[in-house]
């Protein structure tokens, strides 16, 4: 390979970006429109534009992407992660556009990423699986005949899922036929496919993943072993390596059970082999992600290899660098630092970043996608950073990331750093033997926990701090409410005498004065769910918006007729009017 295109964005191309010049090979970057002035279009050794702003347009747009590889003379393709990186369709065009696709072969692909498919690969090399049906099911009555067998609760799962989507717990017997329709709706309209697969649900369980990599030789092994248990809504906000407090032998049999089901898929390349481990101690085999996985930082720090370089040499036709699971060196701790707001639900909060500090110093590295006068687009994923933090325990990994999230200041959007600084003062998390975190916890075990800690307490007569040098020490002074207010008066009259004070934001209003229904975000609005002019009840649904790859509700907070003022699809930035009221 002399030239590859990395069909992705921001903080992953940007890897990929490193990885090309340390491996000595040319790096050329593609880029939608939002994303044009993000660190990773500069650093590229060459750039070009992806015309449009949605992911359909952009980095979906398989036509696009093949174009601009033709157009810079690359001979290979990266997919990163996320987007088309698991699309057997994907890499089968760009083999047969004659370049070489740098993951694992379109059949391989197909296979494992058909949870059905997958499966029963697990199944014939004696992996761990919980009970569950061979095939789809086709309608509740078979859900029904196996709880029967198996009891409650169960997970319906589509086949073709990932990241939570499709998937539905029923715990109850009445709530089957609603749970199983609504599963494969949403699978149909996520993955276009809607069949279904059910099996035993373990409550409270363990992610535990295995890191594979294999070559084009028959060489495959599994590189570690990391815990990403923790967990909201299925997407894991904090993943550690490798796996601690594991029970004995439980290691070597994930590690066989990766091993042996990527041997026999005739896998390729770097993936990851996902297993849950119940409470009860029953291991079973969730699915496989055949692409390199966000968390893989925490990977790369306790085995000492560069996971991305060792994908470039693989595409090349080299052995793998290692053949069996090397002793880790350290523990590896991996906060992902979204631009959401945990004090609202995580709801995700795209805009400008004005202040982006970075915290340094010993075992601490940062995978970072934007900076201060970056944008985060409302279009794309709301991952703006990975903080992975070092250490020779795990003790002190928890010390040294304590101290990193300290130090780490991000301005101008909302972040999950305060929800990060609650994880490391929880006990639960810290607990030496006895690891309480599961895939549920911040939902149950650490909800009280984490409201607490992002509650934040008016202060009683002081509202502003601000530093100041009085001979030659620093020294902080406080601004009343009132003081404030002489102030905003103050600058209020030179604003009228033609200075130039603060303005308030320009939010519209309805047409009769009052507040309307608004955009609780920045985002696109993408259906409404009533007609314009309909008669709606407090509390009800009424419109669906997406914002960094996540939909939420919109609720009439008032009953009455409403008037419709934007239609789906149209951008929309936090506090915009969506509906009036008669």
């Amino acid at each position: 390979m002399k030239k590859i295109l990395i069909a992705n964005r921001a903080e992953i191309a940007l890897r990929v970006i490193r990885a090309c010049r340390d491996y000595g090979v040319g790096a050329v970057a593609v880029y939608a429109d939002p994303d044009a002035d993000l660190p990773y279009v500069r650093l590229a050794d060459e750039a070009y534009a992806l015309e449009g702003s949605t992911p359909a347009e952009t980095y979906l747009n398989i036509e696009s992407l093949l174009e601009i590889a033709r157009r810079s003379g690359a001979d290979a393709v990266h997919p990163g992660y996320g987007f088309l990186s698991e699309s057997a369709e994907f890499a089968r065009a760009v083999q047969q556009a004659g370049l070489i696709w740098i993951g694992p072969g379109a059949e391989a692909i197909s296979r494992l990423g058909d949870k059905i498919a997958a499966r029963a690969i697990a199944r014939e090399v004696g992996a761990p699986l919980a009970p569950g049906t061979d095939g789809p099911v086709s309608d509740a009555a078979e859900i029904r005949d196996f709880v029967a067998e198996h009891g409650l609760p169960v997970a319906i799962k589509a086949s073709a899922g990932g990241g939570g989507r499709g998937m539905r717990v029923a715990r109850e017997d009445a709530e089957i036929e609603e749970l199983f329709a609504a599963a494969a709706n949403e699978a149909r309209t996520a993955f276009g496919n809607g069949d279904c697969y059910v099996e035993r649900f373990l409550d409270r369980p363990r992610h535990v993943e295995a890191q594979v990599i294999a070559d084009t030789h028959g060489n495959v092994a599994v590189v570690g072993l990391r815990d990403c248990s923790l967990q909201r809504r299925n997407q894991k906000l904090v993943e550690e390596a490798p796996a601690p407090f594991l029970p004995d032998g439980m290691a070597e049999r994930i590690e066989t059970a990766a091993r042996d089901i990527c041997k026999a898929a005739g896998y390729t390349g770097a993936g990851t082999v996902e297993f849950l481990l119940g409470a009860d101690g029953l291991l079973t085999f969730l699915e496989v992600n055949t692409r390199l996985q966000v968390e893989h930082p925490v990977t790369e720090e306790t085995s000492g290899l560069d996971l991305v370089v060792e994908q470039l040499r693989i595409a090349d036709g080299a052995r793998l660098s290692i053949d069996a699971m090397p002793r880790p060196r350290c523990h590896a701790i991996e906060f992902r630092i979204n631009a959401e707001d945990p004090g609202r639900g995580f709801l995700p909060t795209p805009g400008r970043i004005t202040r982006f500090e970075p915290p340094a110093g010993p075992g601490v590295r940062l995978d970072s996608g934007v900076g201060a006068g970056d944008s985060v687009a409302g279009q794309f994923d709301s991952l703006m950073a990975k903080l992975i933090v070092t250490g020779p325990t795990r003790e002190i990994a928890i010390a040294r990331a304590r101290r990193a999230l300290v130090e780490f200041r991000i301005e101008g959007v909302a972040s999950v750093l305060p929800f990060a600084r609650a994880v490391l003062a929880a006990e639960d998390f810290n607990g030496s033997g006895d690891f309480a975190v599961h895939t549920r916890w911040i939902e149950t075990g650490f909800a009280a926990e984490l409201e607490a800690a992002l509650r934040v307490e008016p202060a009683p007569e002081t509202v502003l701090r601000l530093p100041v040098d009085i001979d030659g020490q620093r020294r902080d002074i406080g601004l009343s409410g009132a003081a404030l207010a002489r102030l905003a008066t103050a600058v209020g009259a030179r604003a009228a005498q033609g200075g130039t004070g603060p303005q308030p934001p320009d939010r519209a209003q309805s047409n009769d004065g009052r507040e309307g229904l608004r955009a609780p975000v920045a985002g696109t609005l993408s259906a409404w769910k009533v007609s314009d002019g309909d008669k709606v009840e407090s509390g009800q649904t009424v419109a669906v918006m997406e914002a960094m790859k996540m939909e939420m509700s919109i609720t009439a907070d008032r009953a009455g007729i409403i008037r419709q003022k934007v239609e789906p699809g149209e951008q929309l930035a936090e506090g915009d009017l969506l509906a009036d009221w008669d």
